[in-house]
Formats: structure tokens, sequence, C-alpha cells
């Protein structure tokens, strides 16, 4: 399972869902649903636009978690 630690990463840099949407350029909903971990696939483009604005790396954000 891959889980997806958008909060920590946005807790650590003191950044608000609506400062990261401006600065990714996708909208607070679909912010929201990568959040929550509903989200069912994330372009590369995305999560480098992520990364790029949170000063980190994929592995920061994306964690693999094996079934239990």
């Amino acid at each position: 399972m891959i889980v997806i630690n958008l909060d920590v990463m946005m807790a650590r840099r003191k950044m608000s869902l609506n400062e990261l949407s401006e600065r990714v350029g996708i909208t607070i909903a679909n912010l929201s649903i990568l959040k929550t971990g509903k989200a069912r696939a994330v372009r590369l483009s995305t999560l480098d636009a992520i990364c790029q604005a949170l000063d980190c790396q994929p592995g920061d954000i994306l964690e693999y978690r094996p079934a239990e």
C-alpha cells in the first residue's frame, strides 16, 4: 500500500493547503484528495511541482507499507 504523507510535509514547511495549491497550480479539491489518501494515481509532473513547492524529495511524500 502506498501512503501519501503530504500533510506531514506541509506541517514541516508550515504551509497551508491554499498556499500549496497556489504554488503547485492544482485545485484545493485535488490536493485534498491526495492529502487524504483517496487518490488512485498521481502524475509525475504534479509530484515534481509539489516537491519543488515543499523543497523535498518524492520519498518524503510517498511511503510504501506492506499489506497486513
